[in-house]
């Protein structure tokens, strides 16, 4: 995936001058976009299913640094610090999460790069596979830090028992927002350190401030009904479906959407390419 990447930017390098009707960086952040987009597209089920398992790991491996700060210190801001180890981990290790999979993949299927289906099909075997692998690890850290549950539960039921008010809409809005201009902020730069300041930056925000994410708080929903908390899996379902529809809005709304009418002659283009010819 990353050499795909690369050979892209050397080949907008080899083409020298952008004579396009956006600036050049704006139309190599897009040739970017899209074409990661299409990748994971057209990435098997198999393939889709084993990156979001991993991604679901490796984000609680970022809930697990967040709760031992959290423990040490009760210092939330502190505390998202922590959680961006996650964050960095998924970029580093190329796994997704659900929430990422809003910018790119949907600019690869406005461009005629892929398919409804195919977009389905991305999406619900993240999801699925990123709970999975969230519910397993979470099961593992309740197991090796008893200690933790208290503060596990109360993370939790934070979220959990909070009911749908205008704030409970601004907070899942902005989680998928966050996620996605992380996403978008990542593609706009070959340079890793860059990459990863935007991890750092959207682990901050997202779990320091206490965003409601669909994937993230799940995590801390699973580690505290398995140690025992007053959660059972049906808080959690009432409680995950209008914050997963509401992250969808945010990151398509606040950040896709708008991406996608900033470069609309771009598509045109690149549609243009990809019509069949008579």
């Amino acid at each position: 995936m990353s050499d795909s990447r690369e050979a892209r930017a050397e080949q907008r390098r080899q083409d020298g001058p952008n004579d396009e009707p956006v600036e050049e960086e704006i139309e190599i952040e897009f040739e970017e976009v899209v074409g990661e987009g299409a990748e994971r597209l057209h990435r098997t089920f198999r393939a889709t299913l084993v990156t979001g398992f991993l991604g679901g790991v490796e984000v609680g491996i970022g809930v697990l640094a967040y709760l031992g700060v959290l423990y040490e210190t009760g210092d939330h801001l502190l505390a998202g610090l922590a959680f961006s180890i996650g964050l960095i981990a998924l970029l580093l290790a190329h796994s997704e999460l659900f929430t990422e999979n809003f910018l790119m993949p949907i600019a690869a299927l406005v461009a005629r790069e892929g398919t409804v289906l195919q977009l389905v099909k991305l999406w619900g075997g993240t999801l699925v596979a990123n709970l999975f692998g969230g519910w397993l690890i979470m099961a593992i850290v309740v197991l090796a830090f008893p200690a933790w549950h208290e503060v596990l539960a109360e993370t939790a039921l934070h979220f959990i028992d909070a009911p749908i008010t205008p704030e409970f809409v601004a907070l899942a809005i902005l989680g998928g927002a966050v996620i996605t201009l992380m996403t978008r902020m990542q593609t706009g730069t070959e340079s890793e350190p860059a990459k990863i300041a935007a991890a750092v930056a959207g682990g901050f925000v997202l779990a320091g401030l206490q965003l409601f994410h669909s994937i993230l708080d799940s995590l801390f929903a699973f580690g505290a009904i398995i140690s025992g908390a007053p959660i059972t899996y049906l808080d959690w379902v009432l409680w995950f479906l209008p914050v997963l529809v509401l992250n969808l809005s945010g990151g398509i709304l606040l950040v896709t959407l708008l991406r996608i009418v900033r470069t609309g002659e771009l598509f045109q283009l690149r549609r243009r390419k990809n019509s069949p010819r008579d």
